[in-house]
Formats: C-alpha cells, sequence, structure tokens
C-alpha cells in the first residue's frame, strides 16, 4: 500500500496547525492566570502589568520567575489574618469585672447593676470618674473626700443608697481661691 505524501503532508500541516493553536492558548492562559492571580496579591497596577508583560515575552521562565518572586499571600488572605489578630487583641485586652458579684462591668461606671457595689465616684469639681481610693483628682487636682473603701477593696459586695452617693456631711468645700493658692507636690517613686 503505497502511502500517498499528498495525504502525509496534508495531515502533518493540520497537527501542526493544531500544536501551534494548543500552544497559543497555553501562552494566553499563562499571561491571563499571571495577571489574575497578581491582581489577587497586590494592588498595585504596575506590578500587575510588568508581571503579565514578562510572562507574555518569556513564557515559562517568565512564569517560573513570577512564582518564585509573587507575593506569599493574597489581599483576602492578609485581611482575614488582619480580622484574626484583632479579635485575638480584643480578647487579650483586660475586661473590667466587679470586685463583688465578678461580673463584666463597663469602664465608666459608677456602680455595678448587678451586686450594687461601688466602683467608681465621681469628682467633686469636674465631674470625671475616679477610682475610689484617690484623694485628688487627676484631671482637675482637686483634693476630694475620704470614701469608705475597705469592704469595696476586699470584694464584699455592699448596696449603694442614695446618701451614700454624697460627700460625707463634714466635708466643707473650699473656695475656689484657696484651691488655687494651695500647691500640689508629686512625689517620685520607684514604684510602678
Amino acid at each position: 500500500m503505497p502511502v500517498n505524501l499528498e495525504e502525509a503532508g496534508s495531515l502533518f500541516t493540520g497537527l501542526l496547525v493544531y500544536g501551534g493553536m494548543t500552544l497559543a492558548a497555553f501562552w494566553l492562559a499563562m499571561i491571563i492566570w499571571t495577571f489574575r492571580d497578581m491582581r489577587a496579591r497586590s494592588r498595585d497596577a504596575i506590578a500587575q502589568f510588568i508581571v503579565a508583560i514578562m510572562v507574555a515575552v518569556l513564557t515559562i521562565p517568565g512564569l517560573l520567575i513570577y512564582l518564585f518572586l509573587r507575593p506569599r499571600e493574597t489581599l483576602s488572605e492578609a485581611y482575614e489574618r488582619s480580622l484574626e489578630e484583632e479579635a485575638l487583641l480584643q480578647e487579650i485586652e483586660e475586661k473590667p469585672v466587679c470586685p463583688g458579684c465578678k461580673q463584666r462591668v463597663q469602664v465608666e461606671w459608677q456602680a455595678c447593676p448587678n451586686c450594687h457595689t461601688r466602683l467608681k465616684k465621681p469628682c467633686i469639681r469636674c465631674g470625671r470618674m475616679l477610682e475610689l481610693a484617690w484623694e485628688l483628682c487627676p484631671y482637675c487636682a482637686s483634693a476630694q473626700p475620704n470614701y469608705t473603701t475597705d469592704r469595696v477593696a476586699s470584694g464584699h459586695a455592699r448596696a449603694v443608697t442614695a446618701d451614700q452617693w454624697a460627700a460625707p456631711a463634714n466635708y466643707e468645700p473650699r473656695s475656689r481661691a484657696a484651691r488655687k493658692s494651695e500647691s500640689i507636690e508629686f512625689v517620685e517613686s520607684d514604684e510602678i
């Protein structure tokens, strides 16, 4: 059976055309994949364009170079990681609790709504919330009346009545001139 050269030539030409079309499609797919992958990893439009040109010119070696040098994580992975870190930091932050009932309380609360333990006191001059043991307001430097805090400090809950919110009966507010003339002494200490 003689082999027809004309049929063999057309078969060979068909295989070459098919192979060329496959290589062109593969080359175009590499460029598109590289561009999309870089777009998922970086917001820099110039870098996306340069990487696509590099793969278009260098073909497979360009794709290998890109795979070696591309950013480690995608933008969505970086965003998810930052959300996880933020959630962990929120869990780590100190959450204030009531010394009486150990329930969570807000920093600005004066009393615990569960057990009525007094948590903070308002400054008699500026009204900002102060720790019960503070005898001087750090915001306006005015002296504060001495409240009994031994039961609160020991962790025993006590009910707060209306008369306990007011200053003691023997407390007399000083005049504004007396407060201005009084000097404040700051003491340095090694204790933290």
